[in-house]
């Protein structure tokens, strides 16, 4: 009767293996993916400080591996971001009422001009009419322009630490890039 050796291990090493699949190999995949959509979307950006302020971040849940990129909101310039993408609609600007302190516009002004709208030096009044801003979208075209490079990136990562009979490289870790 034949006979074999070594059951255990080959079982153990298959039970290995997706987990060895999600920390070493996909997060790090789709971290390079995400990092040729990063990069196409700080180069397309009309804002030096917006696009800095783009990260990629990973996650990985139980048979699931995001990789998001993000605007980090602790770095300036970062509110602009969703103006720039989406532009804005025509819009009032005014004194906001925290700042009047329980006062009208007009004695605001009566006071001292410190309390009113003023735009380049000079008063402009109580409410000035914005007229909007156009979109310059930069985050959703990255993705649609760059889809086959991250996606090629991604099949790059994992052919560089496949090899015949194991995983090479470090567990991903979490966190900002």
């Amino acid at each position: 009767m034949a006979s074999a050796r070594g059951r255990s291990e080959v079982k153990r090493y298959i039970a290995s293996l997706p987990g060895q699949i999600e920390t070493k190999l996909l997060r790090g995949a789709a971290r390079a993916a995400a990092n040729v959509i990063r990069d196409e979307a700080q180069a397309e950006c009309i804002d030096e400080e917006v696009a800095a302020a783009l990260k990629v971040r990973t996650k990985v849940q139980p048979g699931l591996i995001t990789a998001r990129i993000k605007i980090d909101r602790r770095m300036p310039g970062s509110s602009r971001a969703l103006w720039i993408e989406y532009g804005t609609d025509p819009h009032l600007i005014s004194v906001s009422d925290q700042d009047r302190g329980g006062m009208s516009v007009g004695r605001i002004n009566q006071l001292n001009k410190e309390g009113s709208l003023v735009i380049g030096g000079h008063f402009v009044g109580p409410v000035v009419e914005h007229p909007g801003a156009k979109a310059h979208p930069f985050l959703r075209t990255a993705l649609d322009r760059k889809e086959v490079d991250a996606i090629a990136a991604a099949q790059s990562y994992i052919n560089a630490r496949v090899s015949r009979g194991s995983i090479t490289g470090a567990a991903e870790p979490e966190g900002e890039e």
